[in-house]
């Protein structure tokens, strides 16, 4: 009876299936939202767009004046944009701005981009969701 040989794992089948997996149509990222038109849309200034990020004020000075944001600066800026828009539906998106900024009781008085700040952002979610449930949160 023979032995079945097992074929050596090559270093190349593995990389081909690590770059399919990062490059997967599934995996992009949606193109980022104009720096501009977020601040216009929903009341916002720089300073508060660098805070939701995480980025410096310099990184969001360039993306408003066109300089191509890097793919973890777009992931942050669509998620960011996903939850403006969220929070748009609650109110008006002029008001957003002030919301993000005020003390929240159901934060412990902290405000919103304070929370998000220190990388609590599903905090701000669950509000969210308990706001537009109607349920007791």
């Amino acid at each position: 009876m023979k032995a079945k040989k097992n074929a050596p794992r090559t270093k190349s089948s593995a990389r081909v299936k690590e770059s399919a997996a990062v490059y997967h149509p599934a995996m992009k990222v949606a193109p980022p939202p104009a720096i501009d038109q977020i601040a216009e849309k929903f009341g916002l200034r720089q300073e508060t767009l660098s805070r939701m990020t995480g980025f410096s004020l310099r990184a969001v000075a360039g993306w408003n004046s066109g300089k191509t944001p890097s793919a973890p600066v777009r992931r942050a800026l669509v998620e960011m944009d996903r939850l403006l828009d969220s929070l748009s539906r609650l109110m008006k998106p002029k008001d957003v701005g002030r919301w993000l900024k005020e003390p929240n009781p159901a934060l412990e008085g902290s405000s919103p981009v304070q929370v998000i700040e220190r990388g609590q952002t599903d905090r701000v979610w669950r509000l969210l969701y308990f706001l537009e449930s109607g349920e007791p949160g």
